[in-house]
């Protein structure tokens, strides 16, 4: 890997010019973004199982690191719902260092694929694929959320089964202020955001309840003690024994972070006037921070879409906002962690219930059902993928649906079209005989795997013909798999008596064709015309050489 490489994913001066354009107004951005990020880094981080201290120092330290390496100047990176929903499974099977482990290998994999310039592989994810992972992760944090909201504690691998041991543990002993306390929160962070957007409602509404709780002593959970500063950095956490058994789960974290990191960066892009991400530094951005991250007790974290819409919205011009905000969360850490201890998990979890609410936009959701069935079907399906087995899986699953279902509609486009010959000025009794014996066949689109099949057997069933003409100027593919069913078509058709030839073929079809044998055989037999007028003459020529031979009595 050359120096040019790697520098181009290191801060540019550039970046500290746009900072010192608009300084007081990407200050007060990054305040109101820290307001919103709190509730959700201390919600994240205990919904991942590593506890709110955990979340916290998450939003400081790969907040902070993503927001100078970053490739976006409005991104906000910290703990995500969709990073919790693959990290609740590894805590249950490894541990939190376990976790920790992972976080640091997804960090390598990612400047990995930042050095091979993999950034651009976000654009080709199909919309479906996109809603209906979204979608997904709205319903697997609602569910995680139920256990915390109704006071109980259940533990088991899936959200499905934890949601429903938690309803059967409420009804057999209900726990009513936490409920209570979820539904305030939920409810003033829903009715708030419509009445009035700007005001942060989340951080208001578990204030509220926090004083509340305190005030009259209400029995519920609550965080609990918290550093007052980061930790001191360390890998004693790391065993490299354990290395081999989570580098899958690495990976799908690695995965993760790309995607939500790349996905919220373009949404930013669309949000402002002026502004361009550039992919493969995002994705060093984040591997920069989820390599430091875990060294500090950190979570994995990737690019938050809901805080760096705030982020837009409030007037950032510049990544001193994102950097502002983690610096003003890790004052808060310092000097206000006991106030902190002592908000209710349920209060967390009502902030994380309005959050899964708000991520569904039904709009989106609906139009792309309307769209048509096979959209719909693939959001349905990455959706349900999410919910029942995990996110990679389900990502996977909608790409491979969707592109199958692509590849069907490609390969519906291929036509195979009979066309009429250019007789010019030849006598009707010339014209009838080469409508009866010379027919010429006109390809259009891309001559593939999934649409060969169908081509070979259109083909293979032309009868009462002694020449056929494939015109290929239209072709805009051969694959291996359709320059072996050619190969294919006309062989049979030769054991037939049928004589082909091609014309209009392009340059650049020449090499698959080449490679099963067709083109140097057929060109050895004069058989490839550069048009079409020279396919007919030569097979007009080839015709009457054959009928005056019969004519003669001899044998052609």
């Amino acid at each position: 890997m050359n120096t040019t490489a790697v520098r181009r994913l290191l801060p540019q001066a550039a970046d500290w010019r746009a900072v010192r354009r608009q300084p007081g107004r990407d200050l007060l951005a990054g305040l109101t973004v820290a307001i919103v990020a709190l509730p959700l880094a201390l919600g994240f981080g205990v919904a991942s199982g590593l506890g709110a201290a955990a979340g916290l120092v998450t939003a400081v330290v790969a907040g902070t690191l993503a927001a100078l390496f970053g490739g976006s100047n409005l991104q906000v990176s910290g703990p995500t719902g969709a990073m919790t929903v693959v990290l609740v499974p590894i805590v249950a099977a490894y541990g939190p260092s376990g976790v920790l482990t992972v976080g640091l290998l997804a960090g390598l994999i990612l400047i990995l694929l930042a050095l091979v310039r993999a950034g651009q592989v976000a654009r080709y994810i199909p919309a479906p694929v996109i809603e209906g992972f979204t979608a997904g992760i709205a319903a697997v944090i609602l569910l995680q959320q139920i256990p915390a909201a109704l006071g109980v504690q259940v533990h088991g691998e899936r959200v499905l089964t934890m949601a429903g041991q938690a309803v059967a543990a409420f009804v057999a002993a209900p726990r009513w202020p936490s409920l209570l306390i979820a539904l305030a929160v939920a409810a003033a962070m829903l009715v708030g955001a419509r009445w009035r957007p700007t005001v942060p409602f989340s951080l208001l509404a578990v204030a509220a309840v926090t004083v509340t709780t305190v005030a009259t002593g209400l029995p519920t959970a609550t965080i609990g003690a918290l550093p007052a500063s980061l930790p001191a950095p360390s890998l004693a956490f790391l065993d490299p024994a354990a290395v081999p058994a989570l580098a899958t789960a690495a990976i799908a974290v690695a995965a993760l972070a790309a995607l939500e990191s790349l996905l919220s960066a373009t949404v930013a892009d669309g949000m402002s006037v002026g502004q361009r991400h550039d992919p493969d530094r995002e994705l060093f951005g984040q591997g920069v921070a989820n390599l430091v991250t875990p060294l500090f007790g950190g979570v994995p974290a990737t690019a938050a879409i809901a805080r760096t819409a705030v982020n837009v919205r409030a007037g950032a011009t510049s990544r001193l906002a994102a950097l502002s905000h983690a610096v003003i969360l890790a004052v808060i850490l310092v000097a206000a962690a006991p106030l902190v201890a002592r908000i209710p998990l349920a209060a967390l979890a009502g902030v994380l219930i309005a959050t899964a609410v708000r991520m569904v936009e039904v709009s989106a959701l609906t139009a792309l059902a309307r769209a048509s069935r096979s959209d719909g079907a693939v959001m349905a399906l990455t959706a349900a993928t999410t919910v029942l087995l995990d996110l990679v899986t389900a990502v996977l699953v909608g790409l491979v649906v969707a592109g199958g279902l692509a590849l069907r509609k490609i390969a519906q486009t291929v036509r195979l079209d009979r066309v009429p010959l250019d007789t010019g000025d030849h006598r009707a009794e010339e014209q009838a005989l080469l409508a009866e014996h010379i027919v010429a066949y006109r390809l259009d689109g891309p001559l593939f795997f999934a649409a060969a099949h169908r081509f070979l057997l259109e083909l293979s069933e032309v009868a009462d013909v002694r020449v056929v003409i494939l015109r290929m100027s239209r072709v805009s593919t051969i694959d291996a798999s359709g320059a072996m069913v050619l190969r294919d078509v006309v062989q049979r058709l030769e054991r037939r008596g049928i004589v082909v030839h091609l014309s209009g073929l392009r340059p650049e079809h020449r090499k698959a064709l080449t490679a099963y044998g067709l083109l140097p055989r057929l060109d050895g037999l004069g058989r490839v015309f550069s048009d079409t007028p020279e396919a007919i003459a030569a097979a007009r020529t080839a015709l009457g050489q054959v009928d005056r031979a019969r004519d003669d009595g001899v044998t052609p």
